[in-house]
């Protein structure tokens, strides 16, 4: 994924802490805020209590490789925020993958499947 589709500084994910509305699931916490910007980003984080090094890194390859594959899918121009929930060791890639559609789809930010460019 291209580092300009990415929330880098400290400063952009606070932004979106503090002005973006936050959505959840069983096994994400999303927060997500307009960018101005021409193209969405978006951020991971992911806490120790997920697990060690090894684990903590597992689980961010995986949402970002979801997130690559569903990137055309997004409308809107936003940054957004993702963060695991404990239970998301345990999961299959299938059902953390439509764990990250579901919630994209409940902040309304996931097109329609007919919906272009949008």
């Amino acid at each position: 994924m291209d580092k300009k589709f990415r929330l880098r500084s400290n400063q952009e994910f606070k932004k979106v802490y503090q002005n973006g509305k936050n959505y959840w699931n069983r096994n994400l916490i999303m927060y997500a805020r307009r960018n101005g910007l021409d193209y969405s980003r978006i951020g991971f984080t992911v806490t120790k209590k997920i697990g060690n090094s090894v684990v903590r890194n597992r689980v961010k390859r995986r949402m970002k490789e979801i997130f690559r594959k569903n990137f055309d899918n997004i409308k809107g121009k936003y940054d957004i925020i993702l963060i695991p929930k404990k239970n998301v060791v345990n999961i299959k890639y299938s059902d953390l993958e439509s764990a990250m559609l579901h919630i994209l789809k409940l902040a309304n930010i996931l097109k329609d499947k007919g919906e272009n460019n949008g």
